[in-house]
């Protein structure tokens, strides 16, 4: 007999806001935490915008020197570890530490440092080169660090799948709860790679939109999209048994009823073309929760705004929900916030749990020219107030790795 698994905790840091409140009111005000580049100078770049980090000091969550040992993409998964840790109200004092786990995921680690060290190996020699350079740089260190922080001795996963890693993470803890491995476990992801190779590696794909425009570079199921804008941050939530959740008084955001993880076996950036993979992840997510395409009330969309990632996806959910595919709204996140890479899937699930507890369907903001191809309702101009009960969010990542999450109301 599985285990029901209830969200009872979050946290993150973003671009529109370092606290899940402030990131949600400015979702629901459509507002654009995109803007030019200032870590470095973009000159010679063929992408100068990004969703970057505002106002964030780690010393305001955790100990400077330990501070000092962690890259940004450790510092941020803390940081809103230490958020999601305070709103859940766990006690570690009187949990067993074996039975509270952590699901964090990071796509890629920190480039920054491989540039830092490289230089100094090309300038100076190897012997130069920081003895810190490895645990500051692999990206399982964001689940590491949380669990060093808060002392949680439980499984300790980093899930790497690219743009799904946030997605994915959460999943697989659900799973770990479900099947007894754990009663807790702190899920999501974390991300920090804007810097001159990472910009300069995505924008080689031609992945990163070119455009000068803030409010008018993310703009998903636009027919101007011209690809994605580069975000940062993390996203952690508190998962636990129902059980365990109930014999603490923990208030009960929602529950985690389905989830589906396929792969495209296709291509290594583009989904597949007739959206089969990422419809089957979802259909996988509907049938364990038990619910049918009508019930669904909102689906938190991918939505890169590159032209194949929209288009596919489109697809996708038409062949999931069939007729159903018409009359649910559909938004993205990153219209907002960017493309947070390995963050993505938890910031946005944490705003599909705000929206069933708002009963508020934020917009996909700037988009302003309807794509005949995508002919859903991606809910432009502004959010819509509904009664939100079940919501699906959907990630894909480069390499055909597709996830797809249910959560719905806590009855």
């Amino acid at each position: 007999m599985s285990k029901r698994v209830v969200v009872t905790g979050m946290g993150a840091i973003t671009p529109i806001g370092n606290s899940v409140n402030e990131y949600w009111e400015s979702l629901k005000a459509g507002k654009v935490g995109i803007g030019p580049i200032t870590y470095f100078d973009t000159t010679d770049y063929k992408a100068t915008l990004a969703a970057q980090v505002k106002d964030f000091n780690a010393k305001d969550y955790m100990d400077p020197k330990a501070a000092r040992r962690m890259e940004t993409f450790s510092q941020f998964a803390v940081a809103a570890a230490k958020e999601a840790m305070e709103d859940s109200g766990l006690d570690m004092s009187v949990e067993d530490p074996y039975r509270v786990g952590v699901s964090i995921g990071c796509g890629v680690g920190s480039l920054q440092r491989m540039e830092s060290e490289e230089h100094k190996l090309v300038t100076k020699g190897p012997s130069r080169i920081s003895p810190l350079m490895v645990p500051m740089l692999i990206s399982n260190m964001a689940a590491g660090n949380v669990s060093i922080q808060f002392g949680l001795k439980g499984k300790s996963i980093n899930i790497v799948t690219a743009c799904s890693t946030g997605t994915h993470s959460i999943g697989e803890a659900y799973r770990t709860i479900q099947y007894g491995d754990a009663d807790v476990m702190l899920a999501g992801g974390t991300e920090s790679s804007i810097c001159p190779i990472g910009i300069g590696g995505f924008a080689a794909l031609t992945a990163l939109t070119p455009a000068t425009d803030p409010l008018r570079a993310s703009i998903p199921f636009d027919k101007e999209r011209s690809g994605f804008v580069m975000g940062e941050g993390a996203g952690v939530v508190v998962l636990e048994s129902l059980e365990h959740a109930l014999n603490r008084g923990a208030h009960i955001y929602a529950e985690i009823t389905g989830y589906g993880a396929t792969s495209d076996a296709y291509h290594i950036t583009s989904p597949a073309e007739d959206g089969e993979g990422a419809a089957r992840a979802m259909t996988d997510a509907m049938k364990e929760a038990g619910v049918s395409p009508e019930q669904v009330s909102y689906i938190n969309a991918h939505g890169t705004a590159t032209h194949h990632n929209d288009l596919f996806e489109t697809r996708a959910i038409k062949l999931a929900l069939g007729d159903a595919a018409y009359n649910v709204p559909i938004s993205s996140t990153k219209s907002m916030i960017g493309h947070l890479l390995g963050a993505a899937g938890a910031v946005e699930f944490i705003a599909c749990v705000k929206s069933i507890q708002d009963g508020f369907i934020h917009p996909t903001a700037g988009l302003l020219v309807p794509d005949e191809e995508c002919d859903l309702n991606y809910v432009p101009g502004h959010g819509i107030e509904a009664d939100v009960d079940v919501v699906m969010t959907n990630s894909l990542g480069f390499g055909g790795h597709n996830a797809t999450v249910l959560v719905r109301k806590y009855k």
